[in-house]
């Protein structure tokens, strides 16, 4: 049996009288794509949050490879080898793209030059950087331009080349399409594709449908701070999910079962 490569049981957060993760569940399986979805206030962003040590979960387990860890902030994940590529990105825009591939982790030049005087090996961050966007083929006029220069997808396309380039396990992709166009949110799946074959498996959070059921190899449907289903997309339609998501329809033994049958009808269910 194949051990999932981020695990979830049980998790609990709450804050005061309001529960967001209410023994939240989840399994992020080696090289595939988990998308996880929910209405507003399922608790998806709180999970998220545990799974990538920006918040403490009250009780609970994390497991990574099968091993139990417990994430003290985010960068205590990154250690471990989970990358986060934010929605608002997170890039210095005003820097150039390979100065922020290496933002936080700067190279310094061998020798006295690095270690005393802590001059940067821009030549070397370039070179890296260059093989980093090479394999993901995204393609750029030159990396010493600012990235406040680039188009939407381009500076996608940073943020995620630059999360691949450091995740060992995990790459973590918040809305990747949130702002972006028809061509340019063609371009992002087609990078998220990549990762996924590369063999490091990415969990996408995503209230783009069409999207998810595009790029998803399987999704976890959060509501009311819990997994409530783990489907795959071709066998469930658009609208069976999104019933699922909203509770016209409750998951018994892997069969859909609706459960209020006004809200069936005005998805179209029955």
């Amino acid at each position: 049996m194949t051990t999932p490569v981020l695990q979830a049981r049980g998790l609990v957060k709450k804050y005061g009288h309001v529960t967001a993760l209410d023994g939240a569940d989840f399994d992020l399986m080696p090289g595939e794509v988990l998308a996880v979805i929910g209405d507003n206030g399922a608790g998806k962003t709180s999970l998220i949050k545990a799974l990538t040590g920006a918040l403490q979960p009250d009780s609970g387990e994390i497991l990574l490879d099968g091993k139990p860890v417990r994430f003290r902030d985010p960068l205590d994940a990154r250690r471990h080898g989970i990358e986060t590529v934010y929605q608002d990105l997170a890039v210095a825009a005003s820097l150039d793209i390979a100065t922020n591939m290496f933002l936080g982790r700067e190279l310094r030049k061998p020798g006295i030059l690095g270690r005393v005087f802590r001059m940067l090996d821009k030549k070397r961050m370039r070179e890296e950087s260059a093989k980093h966007m090479a394999e993901l083929k995204i393609g750029l006029r030159s990396l010493t331009q600012p990235v406040e220069s680039l188009s939407g997808g381009q500076r996608q396309g940073v943020a995620v080349a630059r999360a691949v380039a450091w995740a060992t396990n995990v790459v973590v992709m918040d809305e990747p399409t949130a702002a972006l166009g028809v061509k340019e949110s063609g371009q992002v799946l087609d990078l998220i594709r990549q990762v996924r074959d590369r063999g490091t498996p990415v969990v996408l959070i995503s209230h783009n449908m069409p999207h998810v059921f595009e790029i998803a190899d399987r999704v976890h449907i959060q509501r009311l701070g819990r997994r409530v289903a783990e489907i795959v997309p071709g066998d469930h339609s658009m609208a069976e999910v999104v019933a699922i998501m909203t509770g016209a329809i409750q998951m018994s033994e892997g069969k859909s079962v609706v459960t209020d049958k006004d809200a069936a009808e005005a998805i179209g269910l029955s």
